[in-house]
């Protein structure tokens, strides 16, 4: 994994851990020019998209990398007197209802929300959670492994389960991930409120390998990424994304003819993310302009080679790979956000206990 190629890829699907990035000069957000984003591992935007954000806005962007997606989210809410910085990226629908309730974000309706899909904006009524980006949470194939192993990937849920497929999924702990998360909720929509334990008994059983995060499983369990390969990952399916193909093209040192790696189109549940004007934001006027950045045209098309998900503005644009590697999926699992909120935290408990003990 030590290459460039491989930088680039990481910084793209978020493989790459950093405490602070961007223009981190030391500078707090008490600097009135300065306004500091929090966000998870996965952040990425282009030099020049950033410095267009700078010298229009006036503020120097400072960014706060803080892990996985569920473990920002968390460390947010127990900091949110006194918080880290001004805007938070990266909170899901399926962490939503946490941090709305948990009263981390104030109210900010963003310019250009008007562009926005209806059916991204989760919070319309009080607009304390700007949309951002959306994708889908799927199950990943090393296509090379089961072509030397002549035996068909698996399409659907139902598939995972059969003994053919024993002990070759990864996926990341529920508790901890926004994509495992994302795949608890996906296996309770399609299986319901009284099949999905039965259905992870069986999942169990048949050798899925759980691990913290999402960094761990696709760059160090999985046989098919650049990272895996290179790790000595053994398992050939992986919890990630429908945009992670792409991604391994587009950052491959030689452009591939096709991507290593598919997508079990029927395992998807789709994710929106947000991002929020912080409570007790020191610079809430640079967060408010950075807000409305984020959902304008320039960086809604710089997004998607960058953090490997879609724009929620219409009209923008995605690159040709994308639609040729990675499309959304037609029919992902999706979940009211209501269902969510009333379910998440006793499913994550039952969940533990079913899987990790």
């Amino acid at each position: 994994m030590q290459n460039k190629t491989f930088v680039a890829v990481a910084v793209g699907l978020g493989l790459i851990s950093l405490s602070a990035c961007g223009s981190g000069d030391g500078k707090s957000s008490a600097d009135s020019k300065t306004v500091t984003l929090v966000s998870h591992n996965s952040w990425a935007i282009s030099k020049k998209v950033q410095r267009d954000f700078e010298k229009r806005s006036g503020y120097k962007l400072r960014v706060l990398k803080d892990g996985d997606a569920g473990q920002a989210v968390n460390k947010a809410i127990l900091t949110k007197g006194n918080p880290q910085g001004d805007v938070f990226f990266g909170v899901d629908n399926s962490l939503l209802s946490r941090a709305l309730d948990n009263g981390l974000f104030q109210p900010y309706t963003a310019k250009g929300l008007d562009k926005v899909g209806a059916s991204y904006q989760l919070d319309k009524d009080k607009h304390r959670a700007t949309p951002v980006d959306h994708g889908d949470i799927c199950v990943n194939y090393d296509k090379a492994w089961f072509s030397e192993h002549k035996l068909t990937p698996p399409r659907t849920f139902a598939d995972l389960v059969k003994p053919a497929y024993k002990n070759l999924l990864v996926t990341e702990n529920a508790a901890t991930s926004s994509p495992g998360l994302g795949f608890l909720l996906g296996s309770a929509a399609a299986y319901g409120d009284d099949g999905w334990q039965d259905y992870w008994k069986k999942l169990k059983a048949n050798g899925v390998k759980v691990v913290d995060g999402w960094e761990q499983a696709y760059t160090q369990e999985f046989s098919g990424s650049t990272g895996g390969k290179e790790a000595g990952g053994d398992r050939p399916l992986v919890v990630s994304y429908a945009s992670s193909p792409p991604a391994e093209v587009l950052y491959a040192k030689k452009r591939p003819s096709t991507a290593p790696t598919g997508v079990a189109t029927a395992t998807c549940f789709r994710q929106i993310e947000f991002a929020g004007l912080l409570g007790n934001a020191k610079n809430p006027e640079g967060a408010k302009a950075f807000l409305d950045f984020l959902i304008s045209k320039e960086f809604q098309e710089d997004m998607p080679v960058n953090m490997y998900v879609y724009p929620v503005v219409q009209g923008a644009e995605v690159p040709a790979e994308f639609t040729e590697y990675g499309p959304a999926a037609e029919n992902p699992e999706t979940m009211a956000p209501e269902k969510i909120a009333a379910n998440r935290d006793q499913w994550v408990k039952s969940w533990t206990s079913l899987v990790l003990k």
